[in-house]
């Protein structure tokens, strides 16, 4: 005898009829329960890949531009002209042997207008040795090879009509004097951010020391990226007391530590604002796929009230049919859930590889609709999705109890 007779038999019942091809008058309404079931995990399953993969490249860009943690003087004025710090090789080689951080590398940003004969635009020139975030997004050239070389956004050379190896004046104001350089450019990249590809043109960090006159190991601050934003506040306190006893001849801390939400608390407050997004849909198809899995339920008792009578008759007890009947809709739920996730995962990878639902960029910030593939959160949502169902099937599963053998036997 099987360990679990209710089970053998609730499997042996699900696959005879549809082995038979058995057509009762339930199993139109049983379909539509299924699809219902598939529908609400592939919503779910999109729901996930879509708000992860877009918080995710939002902060991979916003992370480009000016990293996860920025190490800057303690009289940062929130904005890119900044008051210089001296970080020594043996400070930067620190800052980048903590666990979880990429890359420390500093960074020199001054303020300036680019202008050519017909147009003028306000810029950040950025001073940098580390490339891969714009050696990644260049569409045309090449990041600068030699010196006085800039590389400039697609939407900044548009409106200067620059192309590669042009030349370009820049014009920098400082308290006493205006400062010229004459560039040339050697890429144009494209982030699709429009917010900071607008502003930033990027050149040799060399060059950028040149122009604002510093000495050597003396930055406008240590951008450091991480390899985890779980780990961002983390690694951020931990840089903070590697470097909050450095103190100026006047006893008061030079460098101040700080994390791109504090950067840019609107753009991370607005991310923010899609994880009650989630919750909102994940809580509407967790009651959708529950309502046409307790519909289904409720149909298959109905529909197996004889067999209910005549397992009662021959001694069966309340608890062994509902569990007979539970283990049915439980293969019902295994039924949606599989498909659910075949479609969902199919339609996310079309996305993921073909970028075919396109999005505007200049409100979205990307220009498709980015997918990622959180496996803890996928898997979460599919053990959640199973227990949840199940829980809701237990009230429905109650109206077996009031079911008469006698009855069922007088009305046949």
């Amino acid at each position: 005898m099987p360990k679990w007779p209710e089970i053998a038999l609730a499997m042996r019942l699900y696959f005879s009829a549809a082995s038979e091809g058995e057509e009762r008058h339930s199993r139109p309404a049983i379909r539509v329960a299924l699809a219902g079931m598939v529908v609400g995990v592939m919503v779910m399953i999109l729901t996930i890949c879509i708000v992860v993969g877009f918080k995710q490249t939002v902060t991979q860009k916003v992370a480009g531009f000016g990293a996860h943690i920025q190490v800057v003087s303690f009289d940062n004025n929130n904005t890119y002209d900044l008051h210089p710090i001296e970080v020594s090789d043996s400070l930067l080689l620190k800052l980048g042997s903590y666990d979880h951080v990429v890359k420390a590398a500093p960074f020199i940003t001054k303020p300036g207008m680019l202008k050519t004969d017909s147009a003028f635009q306000g810029i950040v020139l950025k001073g940098t040795d580390y490339w891969d975030f714009f050696a990644r997004n260049i569409i045309e050239g090449a990041i600068p090879s030699k010196p006085n070389q800039v590389v400039l956004s697609r939407q900044v050379a548009e409106k200067m009509r620059l192309s590669i190896n042009d030349a370009v004046f820049a014009y920098f104001v400082d308290d006493t004097d205006i400062r010229v350089r004459r560039y040339t450019v050697s890429g144009i990249y494209d982030t699709g951010f429009g917010q900071f590809d607008e502003l930033f043109v990027v050149t040799k960090l060399e060059d950028a020391r040149r122009l604002q006159g510093w000495e050597t190991h003396t930055y406008s601050g240590v951008e450091i990226l991480v390899d985890d934003m779980r780990h961002l506040d983390e690694t951020a306190d931990r840089i903070y007391f590697a470097t909050v006893n450095h103190l100026d001849e006047d006893g008061y801390n030079v460098y101040y530590v700080q994390t791109l939400q504090e950067q840019n608390p609107a753009i991370f407050a607005w991310l923010d604002l899609l994880d009650m997004n989630v919750v909102v849909i994940i809580i509407l198809m967790l009651l959708v796929a529950g309502f046409n899995i307790v519909s289904g339920l409720i149909i298959l008792i109905l529909d197996g009230v004889q067999l209910i009578g005549t397992l009662k008759a021959l001694g069966a007890n309340n608890r062994f049919v509902q569990r007979v009947f539970l283990a049915q809709a439980a293969l019902l739920i295994g039924k949606g859930m599989l498909w659910g996730n075949v479609l969902g995962f199919f339609l996310a990878a079309c996305q993921y590889f073909t970028h075919l639902i396109p999005l505007d960029a200049a409100t979205y910030y990307v220009s498709y609709v980015p997918i990622a593939f959180p496996v803890g959160w996928l898997v979460a949502i599919n053990i959640l999705t199973i227990v949840v169902s199940l829980l809701i099937l237990l009230l429905p599963s109650m109206i077996i109890a009031k079911i008469s053998p006698a009855k069922v036997m007088h009305f046949e």
